[in-house]
């Protein structure tokens, strides 16, 4: 399809907002959010990019880590200060664990480990979308609160969390992870089906972020996280959520 063919109206064009240093990195890749249909702006630096989300809602921020000035992630960490929510996709030259586990903890939806192909950004912000969407979409019925083993309290409508009665607080992609545990208790679930069922994709190699996701879920609701009864793994296979009560912690 060639560029400005797309069916989508202008007024029903996403907007995306492109924090990325280098110039004709940033250019390509509006070039090519544009093709799906999508209104892109650039910034350039950290400090651009908040000036930039204060003013505009944007459906997706594509965030670099490196930036100068203020990095990517003190930038993520601002907006989830934020009321407003707005998905942010990480892109960061870095490739340990430790970094990607910075990335998700400050609250990033996903990220995406430069050199990454086009192709492969695009299949990611489709799936964020797809997942916003489905969020968005009314429902038949009115969502009630979600109950889980005597002490755990789920709030579908309002995204809160109670353990015995005390608020806990989780990241978007922690709640959407443990409510797709909690809607299907005591399924087992392998990591590249949760990736594919709360992130919107299976791909090889990033099954560690449904690891980091679990130990830092764990963390936050379970008693004593090193020995969970709450969210349990099931050796060689997965992960599932109990339906049974546990004990006070």
């Amino acid at each position: 399809m060639a560029r400005g063919s797309v069916s989508q109206s202008v007024a029903a064009r996403r907007r995306v907002l492109v924090v990325e240093d280098e110039s004709d990195l940033a250019r390509v890749v509006k070039r090519h959010v544009e093709d799906i249909g999508c209104e892109v702006r650039i910034a350039g630096t950290g400090e651009g990019a908040l000036e930039a989300a204060a003013t505009t809602e944007f459906d997706l921020i594509l965030l670099d880590v490196m930036l100068p000035g203020i990095d990517g992630l003190e930038v993520c960490r601002r907006l989830r200060a934020r009321q407003q929510y707005m998905p942010v996709l990480m892109l960061t030259a870095r490739s340990s664990e430790i970094d990607k586990v910075l990335g998700l903890e400050t609250g990033a939806d996903d990220y995406l480990t430069k050199p990454f192909s086009i192709q492969e950004l695009l299949a990611r912000i489709k799936a964020i979308f797809r997942r916003m969407d489905m969020l968005a979409a009314p429902r038949a019925t009115p969502e009630v609160s979600i109950e889980v083993a005597g002490c755990l309290r789920i709030d579908p409508a309002t995204r809160e969390v109670f353990m015995r009665g005390r608020p806990v607080t989780l990241t978007h992609k922690e709640f959407d992870l443990l409510r797709y545990f909690a809607d299907n208790p005591g399924r087992v679930y392998t990591r590249a089906q949760l990736l594919d069922a709360v992130w919107g994709y299976s791909h090889e190699g990033y099954e560690h972020a449904v690891n980091c996701h679990i130990n830092r879920l764990r963390a936050k609701i379970e008693p004593n996280p090193s020995q969970p009864q709450l969210l349990l793994t099931a050796w060689g296979v997965g992960y599932k959520f109990t339906t049974d009560s546990i004990g006070p912690g």
